[in-house]
């Protein structure tokens, strides 16, 4: 597990209102070095790392503890999509966390014969999606149909609901749900 040094002090620095320049006036380091702290080029020693801490002033321990707001992003690369599928289907999520959201979107991708398990799924909100390759069997209750690139569907997810690619191409989908269920 790897912690953000830098983004954690110069968190901690800019809610103090304090300047690099004074951080490190009050540290007794130069403001190249917490420059390149905060950069994460440089990695200080614990000692170092306490010093410009009492600069602060907050302890080794809280400064681990607290885990700083991160700021909602708008726009995600495609190297961006997060991986939380698992074997032959693959669910890429728009962002790296839900927390505080009330939509989830996936760019999802079920490899020929890949099915969501012969339990149907049952969750609490609504999700909807639109089969953009392949053909996807989409059974919701009694009712079953195969999708092909265009069509969609939308649903109560309390509804037992399971998805199947079918034919000998990967199929890809990209769908919403609210709230987020993974």
């Amino acid at each position: 597990m790897s912690v953000d040094i830098g983004g954690r002090l110069r968190h901690l620095r800019l809610a103090q209102k304090l300047s690099q320049r004074e951080l490190a006036k009050r540290a007794g380091v130069t403001n190249s070095t917490i420059s390149l702290i905060e950069s994460n080029a440089s990695n200080p020693s614990v000692g170092a790392l306490k010093r410009i801490l009492d600069g602060i002033p907050i302890g080794l321990a809280e400064f681990f503890a607290f885990e700083p707001e991160r700021p909602v992003r708008a726009f995600y690369a495609a190297e961006d999509l997060v991986e939380i599928g698992k074997g032959k289907i693959s669910y890429r999520q728009v962002g790296d966390t839900l927390v505080g959201r009330s939509l989830q979107i996936l760019k999802e991708c079920y490899q020929p014969g890949a099915d969501t398990g012969k339990v149907p799924l049952v969750h609490e909100g609504e999700e909807g999606g639109i089969v953009l390759s392949g053909r996807l069997e989409v059974t919701v209750d009694d009712e079953r149909r195969i999708l092909g690139p265009g069509d969609a569907y939308c649903f109560d997810s309390r509804r037992p609901h399971r998805f199947r690619c079918v034919g000998p191409v990967a199929c890809e989908v990209i769908s919403a749900c609210t709230p987020p269920t993974f």
